[in-house]
């Protein structure tokens, strides 16, 4: 028997929400479980012109919130890790679904004040991935979790070595979905025993919280994709300055860039790669906001874009 094909669309909603980088989430009206999920809809090739402008409606009808810089993230399409359609009210549970990720970067985490909708900061979602203040207490019973599933298998081994800086191993800011990959082909995430209709192993409290907030369908595969694309791409596009208001003092510059790559950068080396590349100019005034002595407050300077080819931020580690 045939099941029909659904193209779904779904959005990674990023913003700064009280120094943490967070993500729009919401509850819908059918999801089974207590578990939340990116704003999510079916392309309807009749009603919706372009796959942008039904994703636009779509975080605006489940949010309230109006999207600004938009691009699209990845095509998902693993057979037993689509969106039920039943779950989420909106039809045939047997529908194979393939989801087109799309990530939106919005200037502030506006109150959607929309009953379901909320900013989850991903600290919540990936523990293992904020290393701003050292490393993640949450890598101790994931470490432990993972060297007794590797079984002495060098290879597994290996792989959870260079992925979460075992033993000394450096740790690749860039690489979180394949840390989500391997936790869940090692049965850590709870996504892991439900998409093979099993029943969740017994963990301990420490490696529950260690592992994060599990969300529908395949939402949190997305969401770890989008998270790796974006500190990718901080280095290679401004894109950290979607993420600022048009006026801004260089810490909170730097804030944003930490609480996106979940690592602490050198203040005086990360100052003088701005100056190099010339993207920010000081407006003249200061931020008398800041709580101790005032700040310069600077401005993107977005006319370069169409002037000239334009990378990234240095990211210059505190270790360094």
């Amino acid at each position: 028997m045939n099941s029909s094909l659904v193209i779904g669309l779904s959005a990674v909603v990023v913003a700064i929400k009280d120094g943490e980088a967070a993500a729009l989430t919401v509850r819908h009206k059918a999801a089974s479980g207590n578990l939340t999920g990116l704003p999510f809809g079916p392309f309807d090739p009749d009603g919706h012109r372009t796959f942008e402008l039904a994703l636009r409606a779509f975080v605006t009808e489940q949010t309230r919130f109006d999207l600004g810089y938009v691009e699209q993230l990845y095509t998902f399409g693993d057979k037993g890790r689509d969106a039920p359609l039943a779950d989420l009210g909106d039809g045939d549970a047997a529908a194979r679904v393939i989801s087109i990720g799309y990530l939106a970067l919005a200037p502030a985490a506006v109150d959607t004040h929309f009953a379901g909708s909320t900013w989850r900061p991903w600290s919540q979602i990936f523990p293992w991935e904020d290393w701003r203040i050292g490393r993640p207490p949450a890598l101790a019973p994931i470490e432990t979790a993972l060297r007794a599933w590797s079984g002495g298998d060098a290879q597994r081994l290996a792989r959870a070595r260079l992925l979460f800086a075992l033993d000394d191993a450096p740790w690749n800011e860039e690489r979180v979905i394949e840390r989500y990959e391997l936790l869940y082909e090692a049965g850590l995430v709870q996504e892991a025993a439900r998409d093979r209709g099993e029943t969740a192993p017994s963990r301990s409290d420490q490696l529950i919280a260690a592992v994060g907030e599990a969300m529908i369908s395949d939402h949190r595969r997305i969401l770890a994709t989008a998270l790796g694309r974006l500190r990718g791409k901080l280095k290679y596009r401004p894109v950290v300055f979607e993420l600022m208001p048009d006026a801004f003092t260089l810490s909170a510059l730097q804030r944003t860039v930490e609480a996106i790559a979940g690592v602490p950068l050198h203040k005086q080396n990360f100052r003088r790669a701005l100056e190099r590349a010339e993207l920010v100019e000081g407006l003249g005034r200061l931020d008398a906001e800041t709580g101790g002595r005032p700040a310069e407050l600077f401005r993107f300077r977005r006319e370069i874009l169409g002037a000239r080819p334009v990378s990234g931020l240095s990211l210059p580690l505190l270790r360094e």
